[in-house]
């Protein structure tokens, strides 16, 4: 196993279980604890987590702004992008999240046919100007942070979309609570747009599993599958597929 792999599962691993001891993790991942202290050191650089005598916790992330977001794990981001592009078919109307994975898609989609893409996300609807596809943007309010638009009924008619596809994506995702936001606007935008879409599929990193933000989106019924990279771990895929999720992992090697 490669380094950053065994760190981004000991980041997991840690995250799960909130707070762990080092010898718990020598024995976790069978290595020496200098490896453990090493790999532990570069988590802690990048204020993954805090160190105590004998042990280490998980820090609990906040909503950030999109801007710095874009780059975090953008290798998982591309990938599991390009995974929810290659569904996509020509002729389809589909919707794009404000999200910083899903946002990823649009060079994936240039070749696309006669494809329209409905999104709430300024980045991706300028990424698209100039293009062959035509976009159409969710009117409502701006919202500065996310650079997106959250929309209600008042102010745009959703159930005159007919979307083929929906590509969302979630800051948690847990058998319990389900797909899961920090933003009330964002989660209300995104239910409407689940709720008139023929499929869904929820496009997110394995950090954001066997968690729970703020507001919660839509239970996992309501999605049709849930795109990740490959660092979700064996008995996380087993817990949801008994739960009937369908979870498609993309090959990060």
């Amino acid at each position: 196993m490669y380094m950053i792999e065994r760190q981004h599962q000991i980041l997991q691993f840690i995250r799960q279980h909130k707070v762990v001891k080092l010898v718990t993790l020598t024995k976790e991942f069978n290595v020496s604890m200098e490896t453990i202290r090493r790999d532990v050191q570069q988590l802690m650089q990048d204020k993954k987590i805090e160190k105590f005598y004998g042990g280490v916790k998980y820090i609990e992330p906040v909503e950030g702004l999109i801007d710095h977001r874009l780059h975090e794990q953008l290798t998982e981001k591309i990938a599991i992008a390009k995974a929810c592009a290659s569904l996509v078919q020509d002729g389809e109307c589909i919707f794009i999240d404000s999200g910083t994975t899903t946002y990823q898609m649009t060079p994936f989609l240039l070749d696309k046919e006669k494809l329209t893409v409905v999104t709430n996300s300024l980045p991706v609807a300028f990424d698209l100007i100039g293009s062959n596809i035509e976009v159409i943007l969710l009117g409502g309010k701006v919202r500065h942070s996310e650079k997106s638009v959250t929309s209600n009924e008042f102010l745009f008619r959703f159930e005159h979309l007919n979307i083929n596809k929906a590509f969302i994506c979630a800051s948690g995702v847990s058998i319990e609570k389900g797909i899961s936001d920090f933003s009330l606007d964002e989660a209300i935008t995104r239910k409407q747009i689940i709720s008139i879409s023929q499929k869904v599929y929820v496009a997110t990193d394995s950090s954001k599993f066997n968690k729970d933000v703020a507001i919660q989106v839509c239970p996992v019924d309501d999605v049709d599958v849930i795109i990740t990279d490959d660092a979700l771990s064996k008995k996380t895929i087993q817990h949801f597929s008994e739960k009937g999720v369908q979870i498609k992992t993309v090959n990060m090697a």
